[in-house]
Formats: C-alpha cells, structure tokens, sequence
C-alpha cells in the first residue's frame, strides 16, 4: 500500500503527502456533499450540511473521545453519523458552547449527555427511524 511504512515496536506509519491531483474527467453534474463554495461563509455551509445529513456530529478533533462515544452509541443501533471537524470560529456558528455537538434531522440534540439522555429515556431510536436514519 502506498505511503504505509512500518517502523520498530510494531507500530506504523502513514505517509500523509497528497500526490497531485489527477485532471478529473468532464461532467456536467460532479458534485458532492461535502463539497465547499470558497465564497460560502462558514454559517451557511454548517446549515447545508446539518440539512443535507440526517446525523451528523461537528467536533474539533476526529480523535475526541466523547465524539467516539457519540459514534459508538449511535453504531450500536445501527447508524453510522456523518462527522465533521471544525474550528473554534465554526463552532460559535453552531449556538452552542461545546463540541462535540450532535445533530438528528436538522434539529440540535446537544453533546454526549444530552445523546445518552435521549438513549436512556427510549427516544433516540423512534427519533432515528423518523428521520429515516433507521
């Protein structure tokens, strides 16, 4: 595989250097949803990503480990959310203090007490079924 190299004490390392882009074919609809606008402000992609995933968790680090609870939960009843790093200005966007923050169908469902809350109550799964991620 390129770019893995292992090292002493059986631990590996990752190559990170992006090769060059290759020239990507013509279409005439190549879009994403994680795609930016470069004029886009930081608000309005936030809104398009919250309505365009039905779960999704905006964090400041992949490596978070409430954001791995959050994911670990949410993999135990069957969804696999969308999660999205972000910076400190991103998550004043947000209207919240803290991240990771988690979003179900567009609406705030807070951080991982408020997750684990609406778990133990019996609403996180009907909540999930309405939004179509169940």
């Amino acid at each position: 595989m390129r770019g893995l190299r292992n090292c002493s004490n059986d631990g590996v390392s990752l190559d990170l250097a992006v090769p060059p882009p290759a020239t990507p074919p013509v279409s005439s609809a190549s879009s994403t949803s994680l795609s930016f606008d470069e004029e886009e402000t930081s608000e309005s992609k936030i809104e398009r990503l919250i309505s365009e995933h039905p779960v999704i968790i905006f964090t400041r680090s992949s490596s978070c480990c409430m954001c791995h609870v959050m994911k670990k939960l949410l993999s135990t009843v069957g969804v696999h959310p969308t999660v999205i790093e972000i910076d400190d200005g991103e998550i004043a966007c947000l209207a919240v203090q803290a991240a990771p923050v988690l979003f179900i169908g567009g609406a705030c469902v807070g951080g991982i007490e408020s997750l684990v809350a609406l778990h133990l109550s019996g609403h996180l799964v009907p909540k999930l079924v309405e939004v179509g991620a169940l």
